[in-house]
């Protein structure tokens, strides 16, 4: 298995723009190599000035200080060489980062449900830079080797033709053993990013769940599970350490082989006068500079292995297309004036359908709860309304327009949505409530006031300003979703999905923000879903699924006079808060 054509292009789609870079980098790589190349050759010239001072052209003394100002242009050649390669790197690594990052906005709820946190996290870390370090370092110090060996081989061939030949003829084969190796090298490599991947992930879960592992005394349980982890990554690098340590033995055979060959023939061409001792000294020190291009070719193929197996990785989020996007013909739609309609309506994450064929209209500024038994696709209802999840066409009906025929920044814009587990920045509660709102909204003040938050703010030491840590680990559950409320109603929604919001939240403050909530909620199209059959008393219907469908629907009143399913939940309920253990 190797890089596929497709990984291949889009990281040729990142090199051409810098195309003017990496040519101005392998000109001066040119001319630090000519620098370099010049060296062995005044070298020459002086060892024949020593054995023939009166017919030598340069003087010992004049070679010296050539020797030494060549050397200082080198280095200041090298500094410009490696400068535009190396950063034509970094702002490949930033096109790739940012590209990334406009992706994964960009992708659905099912791509996020099929791929951990860790290993996206990994990909953004560690993929990035090998291949930011394949495009910089080794494309640099391949394009160096490559010019290295053409210009070492051809000053060689200009001293003796037979002697270069003889020289080199291990280099090939060296060439074809490493290649057998290489071709492993990629599948290790592939390897061990995944392992990596995978112990990213555990370590993001372990930290994340930090308080939980200890309340339940799992710090053992889960230092085993992070040793096995590490233990795997550990067992991939060292084969594929097995694999590069292959490399530098054979490729010193190659170098040092050559070397015998120079010894032993050049030697006998200087004793025979078929050469002169100075072009044997220029001969073995072109020979001496192929060892380190060389060596460089073990870590160039690592290095390239790494980028590859890296960038078919960075290709699965660059490759992947959202499931939810813009239709062609969308259009937006600026307001809600007769309602929502479901039609038929049938979603399911696996072969097993979670809603089966629902069928319900729902008037403009009507308030419907919904509930039902864990898993009969409550929260799934309300998450195919905005389209956080994909929706069948012809299923789904806002003014009757399908939703599919919306604009999605429109359909959004339009919602205010609730999830059931509230998620907060690590900003301060002013920014976490105001995060949606535009200008001429409440302000964030009025907002704390509407969802009863006001009081707990005024204990807090900065007041709104309070920085309420990692995803609000500073604030109860309560607080948490009472500030997801005031966030959702800071978009001033025409719709409004509240899934289960107040769940963490106890009967006395329930009751406050209900009826704050009915104020509020004057012309906005509500659905609520929610346990508690308590807060539906300001709905106008209910709906309760079951299986994936509508078992029943009606106001509060007419389900409880039915007896039916509603009814034995209203029973349940209350016979739970008499005997002290509900909500």
């Amino acid at each position: 298995m190797g890089p596929t054509i497709n990984d291949l292009s889009r990281l040729l789609a990142y090199l051409r723009p810098l195309r003017r870079r990496f040519a101005a980098g392998t000109g001066f790589l040119l001319v630090t190599n000519g620098f370099a190349l010049l060296i062995p050759w005044l070298m020459k010239l002086a060892v024949e000035g020593l054995q023939h001072p009166v017919s030598a052209r340069f003087s010992p003394t004049a070679c010296a200080l050539v020797i030494v100002a060549l050397a200082v242009a080198h280095c200041v050649s090298r500094v410009f060489s490696r400068t535009l390669f190396l950063n034509a790197a970094r702002i490949i690594e930033f096109r790739i980062r940012e590209e990334l990052f406009r992706k994964l906005v960009l992708l659905d709820q099912l791509f996020f449900s099929g791929n951990r946190t860790g290993d996206i996290l990994s990909r953004f870390a560690n993929d990035l830079t090998n291949v930011r370090m394949v495009v910089g370092f080794g494309a640099m110090s391949a394009m160096n080797a490559l010019i290295m060996y053409v210009a070492t081989a051809s000053l060689m061939l200009r001293i003796h033709p037979r002697l270069t030949l003889c020289a080199i003829i291990p280099f090939p084969l060296m060439v074809l053993v490493v290649k057998k190796v290489s071709d492993h090298m990629f599948q290790r490599s592939l390897e061990a990013q995944e392992e990596l991947a995978r112990l990213s992930s555990l370590t993001e879960e372990s930290v994340s769940a930090v308080r939980l592992i200890k309340s339940y005394c799992r710090e053992e349980h889960f230092q085993g599970l992070f040793a096995e982890a590490s233990a795997r990554y550990l067992a991939c690098n060292l084969r594929l350490a097995r694999l590069r340590g292959l490399l530098l033995p054979i490729m010193a055979t190659a170098t040092g082989a050559g070397t015998l060959v120079v010894l032993f023939m050049g030697g006998r061409l200087v004793i025979g006068g078929a050469i002169t001792l100075g072009d044997f000294v220029a001969f073995s020190g072109y020979l001496a500079m192929l060892t380190w291009p060389t060596v460089m070719m073990g870590w160039i193929l690592t290095l390239a292995q790494r980028g590859a197996a890296s960038m078919s990785r960075l290709t699965v989020i660059l490759g992947a297309e959202p499931a939810v996007a813009d239709a062609p013909d969308a259009e937006p739609l600026a307001e809600v004036r007769h309602g929502i309609e479901f039609r038929d309506l049938s979603f399911g994450y696996g072969p097993a359908p979670v809603l089966n064929r629902i069928s319900c209209s729902i008037a403009a500024g009507e308030r419907i709860g919904i509930t039902g038994a864990v898993g009969s696709g409550k929260s799934t209802l309300l998450k195919l309304l905005p389209r956080l999840l994909p929706a069948g066409d012809g299923t789904i009906f806002i003014d009757g327009r399908d939703i599919n025929r919306i604009t999605l920044d429109s359909l959004r814009g339009l919602i205010g949505y609730v999830p059931q587990e509230a998620f907060l920045f690590s900003r301060t509660l002013r920014e976490n409530i105001a995060y949606g709102a535009a200008g001429g909204h409440d302000t964030v003040e009025e907002l704390a006031r509407q969802v009863s938050l006001t009081a707990d703010v005024e204990r807090f030491h900065e007041g709104l300003e309070t920085m309420v840590g990692e995803k609000g680990v500073t604030l109860s559950g309560g607080q948490k979703q009472r500030l997801s409320i005031a966030r959702a109603l800071s978009v001033a929604p025409r719709i409004l999905l509240l899934d289960d919001p107040l769940s963490a939240v106890d009967a006395g403050r329930e009751e406050e923000i209900l009826g704050e909530l009915g104020r509020l909620c004057d012309g906005k199209t509500v659905l609520i879903v929610s346990h508690r059959l308590s807060a539906f008393r300001e709905c106008d219907r209910v709906l309760v699924l079951k299986d994936g469908g509508i078992a029943e629907t009606g106001n509060p009143a007419e389900l409880l006079e039915r007896g039916g399913l509603y009814a034995a939940m209203h029973r349940t309920q209350r016979l739970e808060e008499e005997l002290g253990t509900g909500d």
